[in-house]
């Protein structure tokens, strides 16, 4: 693949918020390295980057995007740069998440004029999380209003004066690299001062240079290089670029940083599932992780894979750590934007898609056959977001399935699932704009169409007191007839028991080769509460009495008597409706508080805790499902683009009277348009 050592490859994340510069950022290093032969650009829609009809109509980046190029130093050494490209809208977090783990580093791209927004604390949180090195680039220096001391301020304000500027912007829209010492006169100072903190920084490394440093002693250039190197990697160090994009000014000295400063593979080693290091060499075992899956028009399914050990060759002999079968390697990749180059060989820190893998799937770990390896799946948040989904046409039901299975194999923050209890398929996602481009993605690939709606509430019923029934089932058709009567007792199951069903039947009022069938009649009955139709839960029933035939009486018979007195008994055992409560976590800053405090009040909410995190405030709370269908776009709204949230379900809870009647009203209404 390439010529290089390990020792001079860079793989990174480049990640920010939306709008930021991330996508001009790309463009701008694809130039410079020579894969593209001129400037990408999102307005005129040549980026190489974001390349996609929908990131073309959208103007903003939807899909993790890896590059590689070989990258000649000033010094005349040649080094190979591998680099993603993730979504800064928070629609699209979950391909982030995936970037990041399979890079050394991180940079964070801040717009100059905009400085710190929602997407900067998610990616600064995220290499915390990974405990990744990272640096900052600040671009649209060029533009109006463009603030870069103001911006390494807020940084060093937000996450602590190790942040350091190492390139500056200079006069006449250059910029100045305090590292390679090139520096107009007029900022000399300046950059003696950062020089100066650097190199102290460089000292407080080792033991010797510090020694060194306190004594007066100039530390060598090389010292002051392994230094700096040794502080990015401990997170102690977070060098700060100037970059000018659009001028070409600053991308030759962020290639220059990024090789001076930040990890190779062999520094910063990828992980097994038992937080081992995987050996990086290339003579080690091989092992790969397949960390994102593209379906492509011409291939067919991209498996990308970043090498985190050994080599990998068109002739490797590989074995899926998971399902231990053999994989063969069909041809190697090397992805950039629409181009695909042929490549014979990877090694650790390269990522190359693979084609034509048997059964090789996202999260799945290609080994040698010489030594097995596993690694920790990524972790992805869960939708926050649902619809309800059908098919536009009647010809389209039995296609929609496999459409949106499609989607959601390249995107794990998908998930499709139908819900047996409102007999609705369910397609969920981050946000609006996230399913509005699944389902886009889905007509484009598959030609199906669907209708989109809001969800139906799985509600529940349950009782709250004790109620008797009675029901004695009677027909006379010719032959044989129907004879089963059943006596019950209906009420609520008490805390910690385990079975539903007492069987209270004594001297055979009741045969006991029919019991289960009275048990499935009851269990048939409890799929459709007495208030408006929706399953039961915590109920307990004891059969007492009841009576027979010794012709008539037959087990369908009993079915039909057992489910029809539960109806009755539960009608007269104070039914109550049962609602969904989510535990939400919602992050925001903290001028959104009292909007947002009092918007969950209005939700029927109620508040449980809130703490400060990464700057921003977390609200704890408890809300019903009801409320939250339209919460992602609600939320977006009330802060600016700037809050988020999570949920989960954490109970079933008695729906107020008031709201009760409409939903009766509606379970109502939809049974007399299906009559």
């Amino acid at each position: 693949m390439k010529n290089v050592d390990v020792a001079n490859t860079r793989t990174f994340a480049v990640m920010g918020h939306t709008g930021s510069g991330k996508t001009t950022l790309i463009d701008a290093l694809l130039f410079k390295l020579g894969v593209n032969d001129r400037l990408g650009s999102t307005d005129n829609g040549s980026s190489m980057a974001d390349w996609t009809d929908s990131e073309k109509n959208r103007k903003i980046t939807l899909q993790t995007k890896p590059f590689g190029a070989l990258y000649k130093a000033k010094d005349g050494s040649a080094s190979y740069m591998t680099f993603c490209d993730t979504p800064g809208y928070i629609d699209f977090y979950g391909q982030v998440i995936a970037a990041s783990r399979v890079c050394e580093s991180c940079l964070l791209v801040i717009d100059a004029t905009s400085g710190i927004q929602l997407g900067t604390s998610k990616a600064w949180a995220r290499a915390n999380e990974l405990g990744a090195p990272y640096a900052i680039v600040v671009t649209g220096l060029d533009r109006e209003n463009a603030d870069f001391a103001k911006v390494v301020e807020e940084v060093q304000g937000k996450w602590g004066a190790h942040c350091l500027p190492v390139v500056l912007p200079a006069p006449d829209a250059a910029v100045a690299d305090v590292l390679a010492g090139s520096v107009p006169d007029s900022m000399a100072d300046q950059a003696k001062d950062l020089s100066n903190r650097l190199t102290e920084i460089a000292a407080e490394t080792d033991d010797s240079l510090i020694e060194k440093y306190l004594v007066g002693e100039a530390l060598k250039p090389e010292e002051v290089a392994s230094g700096l190197r040794k502080a990015v990697l401990s997170r102690k160090l977070v060098p700060i670029f100037a970059c000018m994009p659009l001028k070409d000014k600053g991308i030759t000295e962020l290639l220059e940083g990024v090789l001076r400063l930040l990890p190779s593979p062999l520094e910063r080693k990828m992980k097994d599932s038992e937080g081992n290091d995987i050996d990086p060499s290339p003579d080690a075992p091989f092992a790969g992780f397949v960390w994102h899956t593209v379906s492509d028009a011409y291939v067919g399914q991209l498996t990308f894979l970043r090498v985190c050990g050994g080599s990998l060759t068109t002739a490797s002999d590989l074995v899926n750590s998971r399902t231990d079968e053999k994989e063969r390697v069909a041809g190697l990749l090397v992805v950039n934007g629409k181009q695909q180059t042929n490549v014979d060989k990877a090694t650790a820190g390269d990522i190359v898609a693979m084609t034509k893998l048997k059964n090789t799937k996202l999260n799945d770990v290609l080994c040698s056959s010489s030594g097995k390896i596993t690694m920790k799946p990524l972790a992805f948040p869960n939708p926050v977001m649902s619809y309800a989904v059908k098919a536009k046409s009647r010809g389209d039901e039995d296609k929609i399935g496999m459409a949106l299975n499609r989607v959601a194999e390249e995107d794990p923050t998908i998930k499709l699932m139908r819900n047996n209890e409102t007999r609705e398929l369910l397609l969920s996602g981050m946000g609006d704009v996230h399913l509005e481009v699944a389902v886009e993605q889905m007509k484009s690939r598959s030609n199906v169409e669907v209708l989109l709606s809001t969800p139906r509430i799985p509600y529940r019923e349950t009782v709250t007191s004790t109620g008797q029934g009675h029901h004695k089932h009677k027909k006379q058709t010719g032959g044989h007839g129907q004879f089963a009567e059943v006596y019950l007792r209906v009420e609520p199951k008490q805390e910690g028991e385990e079975d539903w069903f007492i069987n209270e039947i004594v001297g055979g009022a009741i045969p006991t080769n029919f019991i289960p069938a009275v048990q499935k009649g009851l269990v048939e009955g409890m799929t459709r509460g007495s208030i408006a139709g929706y399953p039961t839960t915590g109920i307990a029933v004891a059969v007492y009495d009841g009576s027979f035939h010794e012709v008539d009486s037959s087990e369908m018979a009993f079915k039909i008597a057992s489910s029809r007195a539960f109806k009755e008994g539960m009608s007269a055992a104070k039914p109550v409706l049962l609602e969904p409560i989510m535990t939400v976590k919602i992050m925001v800053p903290e001028g959104f508080m009292g909007e947002i405090t009092g918007d969950i009040s209005h939700k029927r909410g109620r508040i449980l805790g809130i703490e400060a995190e990464a700057g921003m405030q977390i609200i704890s709370a408890d809300v019903p499902l009801a409320e939250m269908f339209r919460y992602c776009a609600e939320i977006r709204s009330m802060t600016s683009g700037a809050g988020t949230f999570e949920m989960v379900l954490a109970r079933y809870e008695i729906v107020p009277s008031n709201i009760t009647e409409k939903v009766v009203a509606s379970a109502e209404k939809e049974k007399q348009e299906v009559e």
